[in-house]
């Protein structure tokens, strides 16, 4: 059995707990840092943070999140509706972000939706509409009707103010 690590900014994210409370808790023994992956990240024991998260998962969802964190933006963007249906806006932006940065459409039309509505970060129309507008031109349908309804209102807007 392959042993189950989680990077350190994937449980800050997952448990709300800062940087500092992880690294203190290492250096006191309380988590187990295992060796970095290949990406140079610092790695945690998954059997210690899981106890730990801000949301309970099921079984079936920490192993999601373990995908995640390996980098399938199919996984991150999975875990982003998580923490965003659970209530956790701040944490299901960091997964958006991931899987958004690997193009992943649906991931864009979430993050758009964050900054407009300002779910786990400020209210932004122009970051917002941005990630619309990407996640259209990536073939996302929700997003495409949106930007279109957007445009009909916008052709349309001139003709009110005659």
């Amino acid at each position: 059995m392959q042993l189950q690590i989680i990077s350190v900014e994937a449980a800050i994210q997952m448990t709300e707990r800062s940087r500092s409370t992880w690294w203190r808790r290492m250096s006191k023994g309380e988590a187990t840092r295992v060796a970095d992956d290949a990406r140079g990240r610092a790695m945690l024991l998954w059997a210690e943070v899981q106890p730990q998260l801000c949301v309970p998962l099921a079984p079936e969802d920490g192993e999601l999140a373990l995908l995640a964190d390996a980098g399938y933006a199919e996984a991150q963007n999975d875990m982003g509706q998580l923490f965003l249906t659970a209530g956790k806006p701040k944490a299901a932006v960091y997964w958006f972000e991931l899987a958004a940065a690997q193009h992943h459409p649906d991931a864009m039309q979430w993050l758009g939706h964050c900054h407009l509505y300002s779910q786990g970060v400020p209210q932004d129309d122009h970051l917002g509409l941005m990630w619309l507008a990407k996640a259209a031109a990536h073939g996302h349908v929700i997003a495409q009707e949106l930007m279109h309804g957007l445009m009909r209102v916008e052709l349309r807007a001139p003709a009110v103010l005659k």
